[in-house]
């Protein structure tokens, strides 16, 4: 379901996410282009799939020279127009709230989200590759930018490691239906 509330707000919405950002649940919100998405807390089973994410790309990104983050990260210059990737790998070790690009960063599919929605914005930050999983699916893209797009690649150019390598080494979690 989408929602979209327009301005002037809605009397109570300022109440609304100040108690999402007091109890934590706007971790993962994003603001695109000045719209607030107001994205659910994760599954448990994309918690399982980001810490094998983590283990399994850890040493390789270390062995390729890159600083691995496996964990949410605020993608932008400010707090008008920025996206949370699940996870990513940097070049230079990140600091600070904003980080303007990645060598790589991970989405993580829930149902209905807007993971690969966000693929222009990554691109217009230089994002290198763009990983993406998908537990229902079972399934894993890996995505290359060139010339300003992303195709699908079948071998990492960061890392010694393509899309059905790291299929075949995850344990994907038994998905809840209904």
């Amino acid at each position: 379901m989408r929602t979209l509330i327009l301005d002037p707000p809605t009397a109570g919405l300022g109440d609304v996410l100040e108690g999402r950002r007091r109890s934590g649940l706007d971790r993962l919100d994003e603001i695109w282009n000045g719209v607030y998405h107001m994205v659910p807390a994760p599954s448990g089973e994309r918690a399982e799939i980001s810490q094998q994410l983590a283990e399994l790309l850890g040493p390789l990104a270390r062995a390729a020279g890159l600083i691995a983050a496996i964990a949410e990260f605020n993608l932008g210059e400010d707090d008008h127009d920025f996206r949370v990737p699940d996870g990513g790998l940097h070049r230079i070790r990140p600091t600070g709230v904003w980080h303007p690009t990645a060598a790589l960063v991970i989405e993580i599919v829930s149902p209905g989200d807007e993971s690969w929605e966000k693929l222009p914005f990554y691109a217009a930050h230089g994002v290198d590759e763009v990983l993406i999983v998908d537990p229902q699916e079972r399934s894993v893209s890996w995505l290359a930018l060139a010339d300003g797009e992303y195709r699908p690649v079948e071998q990492s150019g960061l890392l010694d490691l393509g899309a059905q390598g790291l299929a075949g080494q995850l344990d994907w979690p038994a998905i809840q239906t209904a």
